[in-house]
Parts: structure tokens; sequence; C-alpha cells
């Protein structure tokens, strides 16, 4: 696992009933049972295993606008400031500054693309900035070499995906809800085609609203209960290296690695997009439907072996409700990263900055990450069930935008004016006579 997450007692007695309950303890389970609880619901958050385990803390920590699909843009420009004022009413440090992205590149297309996507934004409002080749120099001092161009986003960040998620959980406690760690939903209850109530592992809860914000789960969760929601997984490699390494941005991409500086002062060693896929059950059964983005991204792809498979988290396979089900049996989806990977990460990162080259590696870690098609989240609450919201598929953006998702299904939930368009994260934009639901309980 990464080093080291937050540990947080949380309640262990399984309420009778809930106004709502979310499925999922990861950044975008855990801000959703934030704000409803904030709004003075009677929420309860179920996690299978631990808050933030999976790949809410697996990841680099950016909370960035910079480079967004134009479609998530409104949503982590809001999130931002979510950010802050979550930190604030809970009383904790969540990791969240705003040190600013640096981006440098060697590459005119890639500089010409980050110009066009600049335009774009400055009229959205966003700051960022394109930088002169002895302005991306300067800024990329540390490593040693110049550069043809490069972006600054100055009011982008990061935050600590250690700590994050169990604080937020804390401040749903602190608001009257209830967080349950250890405790599985096995499945739904419907009464005359609605949401009733959720069955656990522990018994069931009465509800008439439930949010599934299970990430890599949620495609195999929603298949046991007919509605069909296309989502595949890679599985990336990372790295931290212990601190000492002093002059470095505290957080840089590069098309050969992107280094983010820890709370701690370590570094987190990454190559974007480099992964390894893994073939399960459900990326077989919609291979054809992730094929335009496999083919566009086939040269960081590297082929993958069985962990995935055997995790069991993208089962078509319809589990019974009343005996153990694929997500007791893999309550924390821990898969080996990638020797190769690890070794690729380290040498380019070394090469690229060499205030690294004498640090050594204090850990490394893999996960999963969950993606839709077109590589936005689906954040819809009508998927064909009334009563059932579906919060899934960030696509590797979900960390820092988890603020924002959550508030937007509050305000889904809650029947407010939601916080951006929601339109664009409808789970039917995948074509309703392709993906529609069988009505199965």
């Amino acid at each position: 696992m990464p080093e080291p997450l937050l540990e947080i007692e949380t309640h262990s007695a399984l309420p009778d009933k809930a106004d709502c309950v979310v499925i999922g303890g990861g950044i975008v389970g855990v801000s959703t049972a934030y704000w409803l609880a904030r709004a003075g619901q009677n929420v309860v958050l179920l996690e299978k295993g631990r808050i933030g385990a999976e790949q809410s803390s697996r990841n680099w920590g950016w909370c960035r606008q910079q480079n967004r699909d134009a479609r998530e843009l409104p949503l982590s420009t809001r999130s931002l400031a979510l950010w802050e004022e979550m930190s604030a009413d809970i009383g904790a440090d969540l990791g969240f500054r705003r040190c600013g992205l640096l981006y440098l590149s060697n590459d005119s297309d890639e500089i010409e693309g980050w110009a066009r996507w600049g335009r774009f934004a400055r009229g959205e409002g966003v700051d960022t900035r394109m930088l002169t080749p002895d302005e991306a120099t300067e800024r990329g001092t540390a490593t040693g070499q110049r550069w043809q161009g490069g972006v600054w986003s100055p009011s982008d960040g990061v935050a600590d995906p250690s700590r994050a998620a169990p604080l937020i959980a804390q401040g749903i406690m602190a608001h009257g809800g209830t967080v349950l760690q250890g405790c599985a939903a096995r499945g739904l209850e419907a009464e005359a085609g609605a949401v009733s109530g959720v069955i656990t592992e522990r018994g069931t809860i009465r509800t008439r609203v439930v949010v599934m914000a299970g990430g890599a789960w949620a495609s195999s969760f929603l298949h046991r209960h007919g509605v069909a929601f296309p989502q595949a997984a890679v599985r990336s490699s990372i790295l931290s290296v212990a601190p000492g390494a002093e002059g470095l941005p505290h957080a840089l991409h590069t098309a050969d690695v992107s280094v983010t500086r820890r709370g701690d002062g370590a570094h987190t060693l990454a190559v974007s997009g480099l992964a390894n896929l893994d073939p399960t059950p459900g990326a077989v059964v919609g291979a054809r439907h992730f094929l335009p983005m496999f083919a566009k991204r086939w040269r960081a792809l590297r082929p993958g072996g069985a962990q995935a498979w055997c995790a069991g988290f993208e089962t078509r396979k319809k589990w019974a409700f009343d005996r153990e089900t694929p997500m007791e049996r893999s309550r924390i989806l821990d898969p080996r990263p990638s020797k190769a990977l690890i070794e690729l990460t380290l040498k380019r990162a070394r090469t690229l900055l060499p205030a690294l080259k004498t640090i050594p590696v204090q850990a490394q870690w893999a996960g999963y990450i969950d993606s839709t098609p077109d590589g936005v989240p689906v954040i819809d609450a009508d998927i064909g069930t009334p009563g059932l919201v579906l919060a899934a598929g960030l696509s590797g953006h979900g960390f820092g935008i988890g603020p924002g998702v959550g508030h937007l299904v509050a305000d889904m939930v809650l029947g407010r004016t939601p916080i951006c368009e929601t339109a664009q994260y409808s789970l039917g934009r995948f074509g309703k006579g392709q993906w529609g639901k069988v009505a199965e309980f």
C-alpha cells in the first residue's frame, strides 16, 4: 500500500434506516456523504475496507484546472474553492495548498496544444500562463537543461492523498453522519421498482436513496442489478523517494516523468499515462467500446497479468446477497506494482532532476484507475432505477475534483440548484439503447 494512510476510528453499529446511503469510502464517497451530512441529512457511508485505501490514496495528489477536458473544467474550478472550504469547516489539514503546477516541454506540438487549451481556459476565467523558452528554463532550473516552453498554473495545487479522505470522513461524523469501515454493501432492495434499502454483510439499512461511489467496483455492482455501466481499469505503478531533495518545483509535469513534493518533504514520482492493462471479465465484454481510447494510448499501455481478474472487481458473475461477495474477498485492491515501470520511472526522474540521484526510494505501489470510454465521469441521478445515483468513472481525475463531485451529487439528492451543468456527466451519453437498464434486483 502507499505510505502511510491515516487510520481513523469510525462507527460499528449498523443503523436501521437512513435518508441516504453512500457506497464507497474514496474521495468521491466521503465528499458526497460530507455535503449531505452538512446539509442535515441522516447519511450512512459504507466502506468495505478502509476509508481512502484504494485509488484515493494512490494518486499524485494534484488538484488542477490545467489541461482539463472542457466538460470537467467548471467542476474542477469549483473544487479548488471547496477544498479550502472543507478544510476550514473540518478544522484539519487536508494537505491542500495552491502551490501552482509547472508543465515543461521541448515538443512544439505539445506546447501548441497547451496554448490552444489556454486560450479557451482564460475565456473561462482560469489563470493559466504560457511560458517563453527563457521563462520555462528559469522555472525549470532544477532540471539543468533548456526548455522550449511550458505552462504555469499558479492557482492550481495539491492535497495529501494519505490524509484527505480519512479526515473528510471525520467531518462526516462531526456533522452527525455515520461512517462504517469493514462493512461491504452486497446489494440493493427495491419496492415498486425503486430503491428501498441496502443489503450489507451486517444487515439491511432501509433507505430511499443510494449513491454508488465505488470506484473500480461500480460497474460490477451495477451489473448485478441490471444497470450497464461501461468501465475499464488500468494498473498504474508509482513510487516515492525519501526527503532530502531541495530546490525542486512543488509539482512538475514533463512527458518523461512527473514529480510532486509531499507534505513531509518526500517526492512522488510517476509517468503520466504509463500503465499496465490487466484483463478482466468486464474489460473483455466491453473491449470494443474502449478500443478508441486504448488505440490512442497504445504507446503508454503495457500488457498486464491476472491480478485484476483474480481481484474480482470487474466480475460479471451475479453473486448471492446472503453469502460472501467479491467485495468481501478483496476488501482493499492492493495490486503489485510493475517492477519494469518503477525502474523506468526512477531512471527518468533521476535523469531529469540531478538532485534525486542520491535520494533513496522509500515506497512503491500500484492502483487501479477506472475509466469511462470518453474519460469523463458519470454523475447521474437518472440511471433507470429511482433512488439510485451513480458517481464513478473518474478516469484518473477524481482526487482533485472529488469535493466538487460530492457537492454535485448532494445537489442532485437534495434537489438543489447544481453547482455546475450536469448533462455532460449523464450515463445516457453512451446510448440509452445500448446501456439501458434491465429491471432485475
